[in-house]
């Protein structure tokens, strides 16, 4: 009799955990692991900011699936459809050939996406930071933002290329400005025409406070020094238009910007929405607290796109958070499960009180909130990396990262733009469509 088929869609965080923990405590006979993923590799999203800044080597805050997972099978393919009726699903993998694939356990963790408004030119000039690509580009785009600026007379395009705008201010969309900024600013020293004060940052947030993650009294220690690095923070306010570069907030402020960042809020992966599965009206998988999806006994979910009761909170309406903190903590207990399942064992419930959170707010500068207790400063900072390093998957990958960190001890931050690598082949293409000058009469082409 073959073995159970369990398929994870998703190789996030979340999947990836859960793998690692399944082919850790599975034997070779007991089940045989798939993972879905339409990229080969698994990115830490937490050091995204820090990649962005330079301070870590991309290829450092990625894990390869094949690499981590030799027990599983991982197949790079998009899946289109979940059909739990049948207990199959439709994949369209790398070669294009679109497959059924049937399973026996099914794990949907595609995580999320981010979610965009309808504002007018969003669209055209905004770029997301939920991937190692958006951070690269940033880096590169930010860098060459302060050249083209330095190599310029027009005072006009000089403004616009110099203004930096944020929109979002949960976690993601304050340490990628925090991150940037520092980055800039320790850049800008070699750029004799430019100045620190001639950068502008601007930071929109719909709210009337920054970070709801922490209190309130941590996120206005946030906004405060942001503002002390001289970051505009816009509370209550909102992004009218974007058309052509042109932001038109809410507040009345109107400038040009060549730099639009969107970090105001994600949406489950819209691949959930072809299943028959039960989804809740943010379209997150309704679960049940031991991460069953609701109405199976097969299927299983955890992280940014399952709704979890929060045992732990007096409000039984409220669900555990999109964070890092729980994604994990409920990917390990999903492993534990699927293990109990196979072996004919109870489930056990996921609880966890939320223990704090730390963020990172450009070199040597955090804040942190940790079962109660604040930091501030260079302690939070360190926190946040010690934090982070830890909860970072394979011991080589965190070889690599505290590599990095050291090396930033004795050298100076290398800045410098590699914009190339967006279209790598435009040199080429160029050389390949320019047309030879007529060559001077008598001149050979060894001459």
């Amino acid at each position: 009799m073959p073995s159970p088929r369990v398929v994870i869609i998703g190789g996030g965080h979340v999947g990836l955990t859960l793998a690692l923990r399944l082919q850790k405590k599975l034997d070779a006979h007991e089940a045989r692991v798939t993972v879905i993923d339409t990229q080969p590799h698994m990115t830490y999203q937490p050091f995204l900011p820090e990649a962005a800044a330079g301070s870590l080597e991309p290829r450092h805050v990625v894990v390869p699936l094949r690499e981590a997972l030799r027990r599983c099978e991982v197949l790079t393919a998009q899946v289109s459809k979940i059909d739990h009726a049948n207990r199959c699903l439709t994949a369209t993998l790398g070669d294009g050939k679109v497959e059924q694939l049937e399973y026996d356990i099914l794990v949907p963790v595609p995580g999320s996406i981010s979610r965009a408004l309808p504002i007018p030119g969003l669209a055209e000039e905004g770029v997301g930071f939920k991937t190692i690509g958006e951070a690269i580009y940033l880096r590169n785009h930010v860098l060459s933002r302060l050249d083209i600026a330095a190599s310029t007379e027009d005072e006009r395009l000089r403004r616009r290329l110099l203004t930096f705008l944020f929109i979002g201010g949960g976690y993601a969309g304050i340490e990628a400005l925090a991150e940037l900024q520092s980055m800039a600013r320790y850049a800008i020293r070699s750029y004799p025409q430019l100045s620190e004060h001639d950068m502008r940052w601007v930071l929109v947030e719909a709210m009337g406070r920054i970070m709801p993650e922490v209190s309130p009294h941590m996120g206005e220690y946030t906004r405060q020094q942001l503002e002390n690095l001289g970051i505009e923070v816009k509370l209550n306010t909102t992004a009218n238009s974007l058309m052509d570069g042109r932001a038109a907030l809410s507040d009345g402020d109107e400038f040009d910007t060549d730099t639009i960042v969107w970090t105001a809020g994600v949406k489950p992966h819209p691949m959930l929405e072809d299943s028959d599965l039960p989804r809740d009206a943010k379209g997150r998988l309704e679960c049940t607290t031991r991460l069953q999806v609701k109405g199976t006994d097969s299927v299983f979910s955890a992280g940014d796109c399952a709704a979890v009761q929060d045992l732990t909170s007096s409000d039984p309406e409220a669900l555990t958070s999109p964070s890092a903190q729980h994604a994990v903590r409920q990917a390990k207990l999903l492993a534990d499960n699927i293990v109990a399942q196979l072996r004919g064992e109870p489930l056990q419930e996921y609880r966890h009180k939320h223990a704090g959170s730390v963020a990172g707010l450009g070199l040597f500068r955090g804040a942190a909130e940790v079962y109660g207790i604040k930091l501030k400063g260079l302690p939070a900072w360190l926190l946040h990396r010690a934090y982070h390093l830890m909860k970072m998957p394979t011991t080589s990958r965190k070889a690599r990262i505290l590599g990095d960190w050291l090396l930033e001890l004795p050298f100076r931050r290398q800045v410098v733009a590699l914009g190339e690598l967006h279209d790598p082949r435009a040199e080429f293409v160029k050389a390949a469509n320019t047309r030879g000058l007529p060559k001077p009469h008598g001149t050979t082409a060894a001459g």
